[in-house]
């Protein structure tokens, strides 16, 4: 072997070990591949149905809510999160707009019966927070409105937690260019088009008036018992191994003892013969 392709293959061996030694968080190792992406989140979602299992067997109760900016990763990271575990467990809850008779009703209560029971995390995509931002940015509520629900909030989330719920709030904060970035390519890609509402358009041109709705929003409901967890967002794929991460770190699970799993034997085919059906079968187009 010549002296060049022992120095070539000892390099490609050196960035593979770097790759692997590298920590998934670390801002100095710049983007992640999508090998390595891949392989944390692999470990990541393995331990998601270590805690699946033990919440279904505790009876313990999850509530997470995931507030930021359109364009912010709200949907993706929920994604990555749900995407290996059980809907029976993890239940996503995106309310629509309320209609009018629960415009009628105390604010809080169409929020209430998607809190989570024993055996369950629920999941928020956008919350009662919709208060404290859109509503308030957009003129759905009065200034009067906005003010009382925040000091509403700390109550409502006090007696939440009082009775088990372990409560997480994640903030994704995105920067203004990776938010026009993101949404000018719900224009052009058709697998997103539908993430681009008439209100996203009307929002986007108030990103200051969204910046003191965070920031008092933050100031009043930000408490030791309910936290606000900031998560920077301009990378997608570290966003969600990070909340993930935290995530983990929060719910104190742990890993429960399994029977080892063994497939049975199959019964044997008998006098059982496959009939002549007329099968319509799908157009085999792959």
């Amino acid at each position: 072997m010549s002296d060049k392709k022992s120095k070539s293959r000892a390099a490609k061996a050196a960035a593979a070990e770097a790759d692997v030694a590298a920590p998934a968080g670390d801002e100095a190792s710049g983007e992640l591949s999508e090998k390595r992406y891949a392989r944390e989140m692999k470990k990541l979602h393995v331990e998601l149905v270590k805690l699946q299992l033990w919440v279904a067997a505790t009876g313990a109760k999850v509530c997470i809510i995931f507030e930021g900016r359109d364009g912010a990763g709200k949907g993706g990271t929920i994604k990555a999160i749900t995407e290996r575990v059980s809907p029976r467990v993890f239940r996503v809850v995106a309310l629509p707009a309320p209609t009018e008779r629960e415009k009628s009703q105390m604010y809080m209560q169409r929020y209430m019966p998607h809190l989570p029971a024993a055996g369950e995390v629920v999941i928020f995509d956008r919350s009662w927070y919709n208060r404290a931002g859109v509503e308030r940015v957009m003129g759905f509520c009065t200034p009067e409105q906005a003010q009382g629900f925040l000091k509403a909030a700390p109550l409502m989330e006090r007696a939440i937690v009082d009775s088990g719920v372990i409560l997480l709030k994640y903030w994704l904060e995105v920067s203004p260019e990776e938010q026009t970035r993101r949404l000018k390519s719900r224009f052009e890609d058709g697998r997103k088009v539908w993430k681009l509402s008439p209100m996203d358009l009307k929002s986007y041109n108030r990103w200051f008036d969204y910046s003191r709705a965070r920031d008092d929003m933050f100031v009043a409901t930000d408490t030791n018992y309910a936290p606000w967890l900031v998560a920077p967002s301009n990378d997608k794929k570290k966003v969600r191994l990070n909340i993930i991460s935290d995530i983990l770190k929060r719910v104190p699970y742990k890993e429960l003892p399994r029977e080892k799993l063994v497939l049975p034997k199959r019964q044997k085919q008998g006098d059982y013969v496959e009939p002549e059906y007329p099968y319509k079968v799908i157009g085999q187009v792959y």
